[in-house]
């Protein structure tokens, strides 16, 4: 897998999960709802730790800063 996100991507999608899951134990979001912002906060957090997002590969994008070959 070839990284596609940079460092601002991996962080928003951190600070995202966290709230996510906040939310959740907080009780603001409950039942389905809730269970399916912990599946996406988990994702997020796995996609951030691995620096690969498929959704990007699949419409052409990256976040990743691009190094000069010189």
């Amino acid at each position: 897998m070839k990284k596609n996100m940079g460092g601002a991507d991996k962080l928003v999608r951190l600070v995202v999960a966290l709230l996510m899951i906040l939310a959740y134990f907080q009780g603001i979001v409950t039942g389905t709802l809730g269970i399916v912002l912990l599946v996406v906060a988990a994702i997020f957090i796995l996609t951030s730790l691995v620096s690969f997002c498929p959704l990007y590969t699949l419409f052409g994008m990256s976040t990743c800063p691009k190094k000069d070959k010189e």
